[in-house]
């Protein structure tokens, strides 16, 4: 694959959306409720939440949130309470090295009062994807603010939709978002957004795909389809190419409930509790990072990095 692993190699598909999202940003909400009810209160500290993905080999990409609620009592109306989460978040931390905080942070200004979440996943090494789980979706590139885009959905000789729960780089400067691959009947299994037209179609696989329904992740690094998947019978994680095995990673014994899900993480892998790298088709120990929860990291010398 010509070295295209060694890094994400994203710059056809950010000048696409450039194009695409211009001057469609919508990242800023929330006054309408405070005009109608009266000022909104914010918890403090923030909520730090979990990892969204991993840029390189020592940054790791951490949302964050912080709750709110509001009295919605009036001279007519008593209804009580209501609350949500909103003025959301990324920090980017070195996972290698401990250090005292971030590296990097930035803050929405809004109230996500309409179920709208700008931090449901990593698209690239960049690049932070969120939602409604419909027809609306926002792209927050590290260093920038979201930007919206709404689409026309259809359907091409599937059934029913799917929560969207991925979302991947594909052929065509498109972008896959992952449904249950291996459902039966005319169930959708997977969708390609087109940020160009502004369409999201569902779809079932094709003979040429039919056989990424057993991997794990799946996601197109330049022309080709890359796809991991476990082996359970002696705990390994296969890579595979255009339906070829090319490399492999075997885990031992006392770590075999550690590599589930196996994931592409920007131009890393994120295989369970462990952080590894991926070139040239072959998939590295480098650094082979354990990742545990509560952000915390163990390199391979046993040093713990935490925050």
């Amino acid at each position: 694959m010509e070295n295209k692993m060694n890094k994400f190699g994203c710059q056809k598909l950010l000048a696409v959306l450039a194009v695409a999202f211009a001057c469609v940003c919508m990242w800023g909400c929330g006054d309408d409720l405070e005009r109608k009810w009266g000022p909104i209160e914010w918890s403090s500290p923030r909520t730090v939440g979990g990892v969204i993905g991993f840029i390189d080999d020592s940054l790791v990409i951490v949302s964050d949130w912080r709750h709110w609620s509001q009295e919605q009592d009036g001279f007519v109306y008593d209804g009580g309470t209501i609350s949500g989460i909103g003025h959301q978040g990324l920090r980017v931390y070195n996972y290698r090295v401990q250090e005292e905080g971030p590296r990097w942070t930035d803050t929405l200004d809004n109230a996500n009062t309409n179920g709208f979440t700008y931090l449901v996943g990593q698209l690239s090494d960049s690049i932070v994807w969120g939602g409604n789980g419909n027809n609306s979706f926002s792209f927050w590139k590290l260093g920038q603010k979201p930007v919206v885009m709404n689409v026309a959905v259809s359907k091409d000789g599937c059934n029913a939709t799917f929560k969207h729960e991925k979302m991947r780089t594909w052929l065509n400067g498109k972008i896959l978002l992952k449904g249950p691959l291996g459902a039966g009947g005319d169930s959708c299994q997977y969708a390609v957004l087109d940020t160009i037209v502004k369409t999201l179609t569902y779809k079932r696989l094709d003979a040429n795909l039919k056989w990424i329904e057993k991997c794990d992740d799946v996601r197109a690094w330049g022309d080709d389809v890359v796809c991991l998947m476990r082996k359970k019978n002696n705990w390994s994680v296969l890579l595979s190419v255009g339906n070829i095995v090319v490399d492999s990673i075997e885990f031992d014994e006392n770590r075999k409930y550690a590599v589930y899900p196996a994931l592409f993480a920007g131009s890393m892998l994120h295989m369970g509790d462990y952080v590894c790298s991926i070139a040239n088709d072959k998939i590295m120990r480098n650094p082979y990072v354990k990742s545990l929860s509560d952000l915390m990291f163990v390199n391979a010398d046993g040093s713990v990095v935490k925050y």
